[in-house]
């Protein structure tokens, strides 16, 4: 009422200030307008209502897909928690779209007898067409954006402190294998051949089942010690942030012994995998475990494709060595109190290398999608680990 009086004061020339007697003038030039005025909300309120539901059912769907984004801003500080999405879904809606597009292709070009279409086009929607990726949160309680940064560029001191946590825990490592407990190994010469004397800038990926919290680097400890204790010649291996990364001190100890932080869940495209490939295409070894997790049922399931994409994005085809083992989950149980055992049986049968060269040549010379190529690569190594097991088995079946 008070800013509506000023506002009508200016329009009136004649009316400088409102006093007592000429109030009844001002009303009556006033009260007109006051009239319109609450004439014009009265009619406008029910439409101004539905409005805002609408509005605010938009603003709902949009802070949905905006999630990430409002998140992401919350988390400046390292201990605050994290949001990441999944792209492992976007990866399998993206190759799903493009074999649904070269099928309408294909099947226009029978129909109509014309060439396949090299632009997309707009069809409509059926139950066949590829839906949208879900979004999947995953929550990261550490920050560990700064240790891709160091593990990126080691320093000098990097690798000092590095030698020192691989020496220690490569010695670990052996006492727990070859003292407390009774170790047999298969075709140990394979992975020692390939560690120590592959041609130079040769990358060299190997792949093992994932039964205890101890395969790594509990299975290393059947190398010799030049091997096991030397940080220019140990693994490279991907270690689940949630366990290994939950703090700054584990953080330090695991990057320390050439663990990469792996967010599980937000697909291939990640920096864990970047990293991995980097350090493949310096001829570095990298041992990956492509179920993803710890196996505690023993299934077999589907491999990760991560490996996969290792392999094809190498700047050399590498040598690929499949390991399968039996009884780490009895040295280490996966069940509390996680104390380590003695006089427990372990098997570990190291397979033949894998060769892709043709494969992979043959892959690129073609022009086959990125997705598709990287499937296929892990399907080659899911048929070897499917026969490896069964050999490694019976071997394991045969010391009782």
């Amino acid at each position: 009422m008070l800013s509506l009086c000023c506002r009508y004061t200016k329009n009136i020339n004649r009316y400088h200030v409102v006093s007592g007697q000429n109030v009844g003038v001002f009303l009556r030039y006033v009260a007109p307008a006051l009239r319109v005025q609450q004439k014009h909300s009265q009619t406008s309120h029910i439409p101004v209502e539905q409005h805002q539901q609408l509005q605010q059912r938009n603003n709902q769907i949009k802070s949905q897909m905006n999630a990430a984004a409002a998140e992401s801003s919350l988390s400046s500080s390292a201990t605050t928690p994290q949001l990441v999405y999944s792209s492992y879904a976007k990866d399998s809606y993206q190759q799903q779209q493009q074999m649904h597009h070269k099928h309408t292709q294909q099947q226009m070009s029978v129909t109509t007898g014309a060439a396949p279409m090299s632009t997309t086009s707009t069809s409509p929607a059926s139950s066949t067409q590829p839906q949208p990726p879900p979004s999947t949160p995953v929550h990261i309680p550490y920050k560990i954006d700064w240790i891709f940064e160091r593990l990126k560029n080691p320093t000098g001191v990097w690798y000092i402190c590095s030698q020192l946590a691989i020496f220690a825990v490569g010695l670990f490592s052996k006492f727990v294998l070859g003292f407390m407990n009774k170790t047999r190994v298969y075709n140990k010469e394979r992975l020692i051949e390939a560690v120590a004397n592959r041609p130079s800038g040769v990358p060299l990926v190997t792949v093992s089942n994932h039964h205890s919290c101890f395969d790594d680097p509990g299975l290393w400890g059947v190398l010799p010690v030049r091997y096991v204790c030397n940080t220019f010649k140990i693994r490279w291996s991907m270690a689940a942030h949630d366990i290994c990364f939950t703090n700054k001190y584990h953080s330090w100890f695991f990057m320390f012994g050439k663990c990469i932080p792996v967010v599980r869940g937000i697909g291939v495209y990640q920096d864990a995998i970047n990293l991995c490939i980097q350090k493949a295409r310096l001829g570095h070894w990298v041992h990956v475990f492509p179920e993803g997790k710890v196996n505690m049922t023993k299934e077999e399931m589907r491999l990760k494709w991560g490996v996969g994409r290792i392999i094809y994005e190498s700047t050399r085809v590498p040598i690929i060595i499949p390991m399968w083992h039996e009884g780490m989950d009895e040295v280490l149980p996966n069940v509390e109190p996680y104390i380590l055992k003695w006089g427990k049986k372990v098997t570990l049968n190291v397979g033949k290398p894998i060769d892709m060269n043709d494969f992979i040549d043959d892959l690129k010379c073609r022009g086959v999608p990125e997705p598709e190529a990287r499937k296929l690569i892990t399907d080659k190594i899911q048929d070897v680990f499917h026969n490896l097991r069964l050999e490694t088995e019976a071997l394991h079946k045969k010391r009782d």
